[in-house]
């Protein structure tokens, strides 16, 4: 039997060896390890604990073995990578502020207030809330690889079973691309709204296309021009929240209700992709959506209200629902939470997810780019991705791109013909074979 977590993340032959995999965890899922950088959340036969700082002595790695080509290990990958990529540790993790802005009446009030707090002071509201950003220990901090150490454990480990040296996947990205790379912008406010236009001007100007994610209802009023403009200049335009108040999945009934509008909007504007307000989500409740994909789950969150993170730098589905995570810091992070006009953290986040093949997907918002020093700053920071899309032959689409380039390769099969291995499936004329290598203790991959 083949771990189907596995087989899905990398796309290999349906009949890898015949392999057998033997686990029955049991008792309650709490956190434990997979060696000392890779943190778990499920049940494990090795012992789990609630407190992430104890993580690393419950190392499950310890008591996986291989006899006779029989593959033994004390925990089930499926539940694990699901807990991880739902966020279904949270309430394990949660603790104080974390809490309270899951709160109704804190959520509500603070909306409520935000139109008459002076700005300086709002700001300061928001760092006092994250000042112990860098104090927490999961996920990991400025990236989190803990679902895909996870699988490349696995492969690993199910090839050593297996015998085999060197195992063919179906590539990631199209095209031989060695990582992909999404800009998005949020319209938060009226301003942003009509700077839209000269947004476009300055990503155009790079070649870099985007796609804007627009509030329906509330804050402001757009057009069908407004519509009209970002796609006839080649960029995207989605859905962002129903009126962005910070309540949308704050209660079951009230969710359902703004999904029927939202998804009206959907429809209105023949529009696939959809981004809650201020990151808030809620995975479990995304069947009632009828977008393609979502973009409401960062990597990890520690600069986000809502803290948490799928720990993965790649696309997943949740159900039918395509989850673009989000992997590096938002702008209005990095201008007013951390104070940081640099491209230091942004170069640090790239330079992990290009090693390490990942999704490389921002949020900038025009909103925040009026102002002359910040737009400066993402200037820079469009010079130095077009660089390196440029040296690091980086696909650079816009996300529904990417939603309908993940869709083709989740169908896409693996067969030997005459000898060889061929991708059958759609759009397989774009799809790369690659090969998963041992290399003593290691696994690299390769391009056939």
């Amino acid at each position: 039997m083949m771990i189907r977590a596995l087989s899905e993340y990398y796309r290999l032959p349906e009949n890898f060896g015949g392999l057998s995999v033997q686990y029955a965890p049991t008792g309650q899922a709490g956190f434990f390890s997979l060696g000392p950088n890779i943190i778990c959340f499920g049940r494990s036969e090795s012992g789990v604990t609630d407190d992430i700082e104890k993580a690393t002595a419950l190392d499950a790695s310890r008591a996986v073995r291989i006899e006779n080509g029989l593959l033994h290990i004390p925990f089930d990958p499926g539940e694990v990578v699901e807990n991880l990529r739902r966020e279904r540790y949270l309430k394990s993790l949660e603790q104080g502020n974390a809490r309270i802005v899951s709160h109704d009446w804190v959520r509500k009030s603070y909306y409520f207030i935000r139109k008459v707090l002076p700005v300086p002071f709002r700001r300061h509201l928001q760092r006092r809330y994250f000042r112990d950003w860098k104090a927490r220990k999961f996920p990991a901090w400025p990236i989190d690889l803990s679902v895909d150490s996870l699988h490349a454990s696995l492969l690993r480990w199910s090839m050593k079973a297996a015998g085999a040296e060197r195992l063919p996947f179906i590539w990631f990205w199209p095209n031989n691309a060695s990582s992909c790379l999404i800009m998005t912008h949020d319209v938060e406010t009226a301003s942003g709204r009509d700077f839209t236009s000269d947004l476009m001007d300055l990503d155009e100007s790079r070649k870099i296309f985007a796609s804007f994610q627009v509030i329906p209802e509330g804050r402001y009023e757009f057009t069908d021009d407004y519509v009209k403009e970002i796609r006839s200049r080649n960029f995207e335009f989605n859905i962002h929240d129903l009126n962005h108040d910070g309540r949308l999945y704050v209660d079951r009934e009230l969710f359902l209700q703004r999904a029927t509008a939202i998804n009206e909007y959907f429809r209105k504007f023949q529009t696939e992709g959809f981004r809650a307000g201020a990151m808030y989500r809620n995975q479990d409740w995304y069947e009632s959506l009828e977008c393609s994909y979502d973009m409401s789950v960062p990597n990890v969150a520690h600069l986000e209200p809502m803290r948490g993170g799928c720990c993965t730098v790649m696309p997943y589905f949740v159900g039918n629902i395509l989850e673009l995570p989000l992997t590096a810091a938002q702008d209005y992070s990095m201008f007013h939470i951390l104070n940081d006009y640099s491209l230091g953290l942004w170069k640090q986040q790239v330079s992990l997810l290009i090693q390490n093949h990942g999704l490389i997907s921002f949020i900038t918002h025009p909103d925040y780019l009026i102002e002359k020093r910040a737009r400066g700053v993402y200037c820079q920071l469009l010079d130095y991705l077009r660089q390196i899309i440029d040296h690091n032959q980086i696909w650079a689409p816009l996300p529904g791109e990417v939603n309908r380039w993940w869709r083709a390769r989740s169908k896409m099969k693996l067969v030997q013909r005459e000898g060889g291995w061929k991708i059958e499936g759609p759009e397989s004329e774009r799809a790369t074979l690659a090969y998963a290598v041992l290399d003593g203790e290691d696994l690299r991959y390769e391009f056939s």
